[in-house]
């Protein structure tokens, strides 16, 4: 004998039922983020992004997810919630540079931060950190790729907005999100990932041969100075001895390091294993 198969009626039913414990377990986490800004006064002290912790929910997410859902829709479904409650929290706006293509910019900010968060375009990527700057938990989100001018310049202070991220934090051949960028805020010290370390290095004696011998140590981004036969480099090295392989390469390629100073740093990124 066999077991007698669902009826249609009977998996929509338990479709509804769990429907509404999706619904009820989100509006619980409602009711605990309310509790957590009268403990914390989140919105007293800014944003209430934390980098670190981001990092470590969806790592863990990728990890435990099976099943016929695609992972796109699980992570956006996370990062929708994560952004929302965040700017539940302390609301917060997206300060995004369109410099390098509208569409895709504005794909990676719906993806990543879901349509309640507010959108602000800029047609430079100094102008939406310049507008970042300014606010008190405002996000930045700018190219982590090329530049046209070192934006970055602006995060040397010590009282200045960080790099704190780069998305997409799950990477993959196929995401549909998958332009490369920086988060741009001002977070609390103890919110920050430095699992690579983000530095704004100005070098002397700047060249192609040069950009070759340090590209088996970091990602950089490279604006020439051709007043001074230099380039303002921003450069992400795993932590917490990739500035001096920086500087031993410099050295040994002819060139030399005029200044150097931390930017921020984000968390190593996830790979999908290939299947």
């Amino acid at each position: 004998m066999t077991d007698t198969p669902p009826s249609l009626q009977d998996l929509r039913r338990e479709i509804d039922s769990i429907d509404e414990q999706v619904h009820n377990l989100l509006m619980q986490r409602g009711d605990i983020i309310d509790r957590l800004i009268s403990v914390k006064k989140t919105q007293e002290v800014g944003s209430a992004f934390r980098p670190a912790r981001e990092a470590d929910m969806m790592r863990r997410l990728v990890q435990r997810h099976r099943g016929i859902l695609p992972l796109d829709t699980v992570e956006s479904i996370w990062r929708v919630i994560i952004a929302t409650f965040t700017y539940v929290q302390a609301p917060f706006s997206v300060h995004a540079d369109l410099s390098v293509g509208e569409p895709a910019m504005r794909d990676s900010a719906r993806f990543h931060f879901g349509f309640t968060v507010p959108f602000l375009p800029h047609f430079s990527a100094g102008a939406a950190v310049d507008a970042t700057a300014k606010s008190r938990g405002d996000l930045a989100l700018v190219s982590a790729t090329s530049s046209r001018t070192p934006w970055w310049l602006a995060l040397e202070a010590t009282a200045a907005p960080k790099i704190i991220a780069r998305l997409p934090f799950v990477e993959r051949a196929d995401h549909p999100a998958g332009l490369p960028v920086f988060v741009v805020s001002r977070v609390a010290a103890d919110a920050m990932v430095t699992e690579i370390e983000m530095w704004s290095v100005r070098v002397s004696g700047w060249n192609a041969d040069v950009a070759r011998t340090l590209s088996p140590f970091s990602e950089i981004i490279a604006v020439p100075d051709t007043v001074s036969d230099g380039a303002a480099l921003l450069i992400s090295v795993p932590g917490p001895d990739g500035l001096r392989k920086i500087t031993d390469a410099l050295t040994a390629a002819g060139a030399s390091m005029r200044s150097a100073a931390l930017v921020g740093g984000h968390a190593t990124r996830y790979t999908v294993p290939q299947t």
